[in-house]
């Protein structure tokens, strides 16, 4: 696990207005701090840049692990994970209807669903009561 100075985590953090950038859940309502994620990972040739590092839950980061790619569902083909430093979420997902579920609407989107388990039952349970309690889905900026 890399060591991030203080300024770099806040930096990271701001940028991504406290939250997950995979899955969008808030620092204050997830058990645990947000962790920060080499978008490509060290063992993929990423680096330590700010421009390679996001924010990221436990869950999404440990799904996450050194992914760069999946299979697209919908073609087959091998596709690009979303990355969230060059690529907007609101164009690679949306949420379901109920706000339980994201959905992908491209081929990036579509995998990186798949292979962060970003509708895990444990995601899909807690988004369940954050909607009954009106934190969610959060407004995207």
């Amino acid at each position: 696990m890399t060591n991030f100075s203080a300024i770099t985590r806040q930096r990271v953090e701001q940028r991504a207005n406290n939250r997950c950038e995979y899955c969008l859940s808030p620092q204050d309502l997830v058990m645990g701090r947000l962790q920060i994620d080499h978008v490509r990972p060290i063992v993929k040739g990423g680096a330590n840049e700010e421009d390679n590092l996001c924010l990221a839950c436990e869950l999404c980061n440990q799904h996450k692990w050194t992914k760069i790619d999946g299979v697209d569902p919908l073609t087959g083909q091998v596709e690009p994970l979303f990355n969230p430093r060059q690529q907007k979420w609101a164009e690679h997902f949306t949420w379901s209807p109920d706000g339980l579920y994201i959905v992908g609407l491209t081929a990036w989107g579509r995998v990186t669903v798949i292979a962060l388990k970003l509708n895990n039952d444990l995601a899909v349970t807690v988004r369940r009561y954050w909607v009954q309690a009106g934190w969610h889905p959060p407004r995207l900026s």
